[in-house]
């Protein structure tokens, strides 16, 4: 059995998907302050993983990416599943007038994704097994909204970029499946519904999303929706008029 890494250890969506898979395998998580993840490694070993290491992963510092995929390839490898789940909400007001928030946003949430799952990629590609690469996209990239705009054209561009890499990768032993949840009611917006922003219709939570994405890991698909009939309300939002969907609540 290969290992699992995840980026982003201390991710509720991605600690709950590692929990769903981690039956057996070695399980990586890679965050800021590694030896501060005691609840995470109890949860994995919990959940069967045959052996549980942290790493230390600053996601911004780009320039430390690929010394430590390299590392994680060499000492803990083969990966045969990395999930890739780090990345920040930002304050969507603040973001909107404040260009050092917004460039951090667009840093954190496409510039230092892209970075890390090109280096997977690479790095995977030289194994003797068959990998996946989960990246977490969001509906809030299928059509941004004036709300957030700046944190849904983070995401608007990581979908893209998954996208045009999972068809480049077609026919290999690497493929990439591609996440995109609706509202995620938890740890990441917690603060901002306490401001008083109320959660969109068909809110998922971490654990919806985690058995999604598992349930479609093993099925071997693409990409998935959570819930599943986002897809059809998003196809039918594409085609509203733009004058209608400016209007749209926050």
């Amino acid at each position: 059995m290969g290992t699992i890494v995840l980026f982003g250890g201390r991710s509720e969506i991605g600690v709950a998907t590692a929990v769903r898979l981690a039956a057996g395998r070695k399980v990586v998580l890679a965050a800021r302050r590694p030896d501060d993840l005691a609840d995470q490694t109890a949860a994995l070993r919990a959940a069967g993983a045959a052996e549980v290491v942290t790493v230390g992963f600053d996601a911004d510092d780009v320039a430390s990416h690929p010394a430590l995929v390299r590392s994680l390839a060499e000492e803990h490898g083969p990966i045969e599943t990395a999930i890739v789940a780090f990345g920040i909400l930002g304050d969507a007001r603040r973001a909107e007038t404040d260009v050092e928030h917004a460039l951090q946003i667009a840093h954190t949430d496409y510039y230092a994704q892209i970075s890390v799952i090109t280096l997977l990629v690479a790095a995977l590609r030289d194994q003797a097994i068959d990998s996946t690469v989960i990246v977490f996209s969001s509906v809030a990239g299928v059509r941004v909204r004036r709300a957030n705009y700046v944190y849904g054209s983070t995401k608007a561009g990581l979908d893209g970029f998954a996208s045009g890499l999972a068809d480049s990768l077609h026919g290999g032993n690497v493929r990439v499946l591609l996440a995109r949840p609706g509202f995620v009611i938890g740890n990441m917006t917690r603060e901002l519904m306490a401001s008083g922003v109320k959660p969109a219709p068909m809110s998922v939570t971490a654990d919806q999303v985690a058995d999604a994405v598992v349930r479609a890991h093993r099925r071997g698909r693409g990409e998935v929706w959570i819930p599943g009939r986002l897809r059809p309300v998003f196809f039918g939002m594409r085609l509203l008029p733009r004058a209608l969907w400016r209007r749209l609540p926050r």
